[in-house]
């Protein structure tokens, strides 16, 4: 089922192509963290081009559903007996320019025995809850010192406290959505977010698509301080849950964007905490927030769109983590093709979205999974061609079209 090419341009049989893929993912030389090094070279030359003050690091969850591959060995259960698989946990860094992909620079793979990790050459123990896998991840990112201060960008799952305490003492720098039933201290007293929503003042700042129909975007900010204690979700030896953890103060900004119509009604919100210094405007945050995005279609080219991530047959999370990262180049590879501006570029995405049979809308040029698809059949049309003069490869079409009724 994945898309790509099947057989490499040495006249070997796809089969034969498919058992040394399999030999070289079960090779122990071959490591995550050595698989990673191009891609972590690659996100930095990506950072270095893109010159921003700021780069985002988006971090996202995504399930890898196994329910139907009963040979693989370490499916880890979900929810229910038959929700199995694994889960990917992605960052991926972002232009904080204009919302483009830049890189994938660390990735786990969490499976029944462990996670397999891009920064590490064997599999290590699970920790306690993925927000404490996320904050070793991060730890990692700010380590690597790309030059612009990560901003790290987490959906609702990042509304913990307690977390937010230890990013803001490690000196990193946090945009998360919020639940509006959690509580700030704002102005004299103590209330939910979404009730101090209700008491600010919005500014138009522009008007969005939604659907088609036309949309106007309010922003609105104002300072608060979290105080509520950490309530840990670890259990003790005791069986019980940790009690919850009282903590300092916490300053923060809440950013509240609000898409409504143009009756004025409410289409959508989002309560946005961040550490972000006061010189990045709410209607920035508000955006960044909105290149968020950029995570799901990452998801979507290896689940979807693009590689079949679900199809894979390697039977262990190791060998099936090590693909995973290999698939991830050929993401960075159309990422780096959609960004370029010179009229080589261009015509190159013309070809490919064309090779490629997609459907887009008629405001999309380009998609990243148009250009992966098109690359594929690129490279097998030129694996053709090594093997196969034009003449015979027009013979073996008119033998198609005879053998189906055709005139050739």
């Amino acid at each position: 089922m994945a898309a790509g090419v099947k057989a490499l341009p040495d006249g070997k049989k796809a089969a034969s192509h498919a058992q040394a893929m399999g030999r070289f993912l079960a090779n122990p030389r071959v490591t995550p963290e050595g698989l990673s090094v191009p891609l972590l070279a690659a996100t930095r030359e990506a950072v270095t081009a893109d010159g921003g003050e700021y780069v985002l690091a988006v971090a996202d969850w995504s399930r890898v559903n196994d329910g139907g591959h009963a040979s693989k060995r370490d499916r880890l259960q979900m929810t229910h007996a038959t929700d199995v698989g694994d889960e990917l946990q992605s960052s991926l860094l972002v232009s904080a320019e204009d919302g483009a992909p830049l890189g994938v620079p660390v990735q786990d793979l969490v499976t029944a025995q462990g996670v397999w990790s891009s920064c590490a050459d064997t599999i290590s123990p699970k920790v306690s809850s993925p927000l404490d896998e996320l904050s070793e991840r991060m730890s990692w990112l700010e380590q690597q010192k790309f030059g612009p201060r990560l901003v790290h960008v987490i959906d609702r799952e990042a509304d913990s406290v307690g977390h937010l305490r230890r990013w803001t003492r490690d000196g990193q720098l946090w945009l998360v959505r919020a639940k509006g039933n959690s509580t700030v201290r704002y102005g004299n007293g103590s209330m939910r977010i979404d009730a101090v929503a209700k008491q600010l003042g919005y500014t138009r700042e522009r008007q969005v698509l939604c659907q088609g129909r036309p949309i106007q975007h309010w922003i609105a900010s104002a300072p608060v301080v979290l105080t509520r204690p950490a309530k840990p979700k670890k259990i003790g030896a005791d069986g019980r849950r940790q009690r919850p953890v009282p903590g300092e103060p916490l300053k923060a900004r809440l950013v509240v964007s609000r898409l409504c119509d143009e009756a004025g009604h409410l289409v959508a919100e989002w309560f946005l905490l961040t550490s972000v210094p006061e010189t990045v405007s709410a209607a920035r945050v508000a955006l960044w927030y909105d290149f968020r995005w950029q995570i799901e279609s990452f998801f979507k080219l290896l689940k979807q769109a693009g590689h079949q991530l679900e199809q894979w047959e390697q039977e262990s999370g190791g060998a099936l983590f090590k693909r995973l990262l290999i698939a991830t180049q050929a993401c960075i590879l159309v990422w780096r093709l959609a960004a370029q501006q010179t009229e080589e570029a261009q015509a190159a995405r013309q070809f490919l979205v064309r090779l490629s049979g997609r459907q887009m809308k008629a405001s999309r040029l380009v998609t990243p999974s148009a250009l992966l698809a098109g690359a594929f059949i690129l490279f097998a049309i030129l694996d053709s061609l090594d093997h196969s003069s034009i003449p015979e490869l027009r013979a073996f079409a008119n033998s198609i079209l005879l053998a189906n009724g055709g005139d050739g």
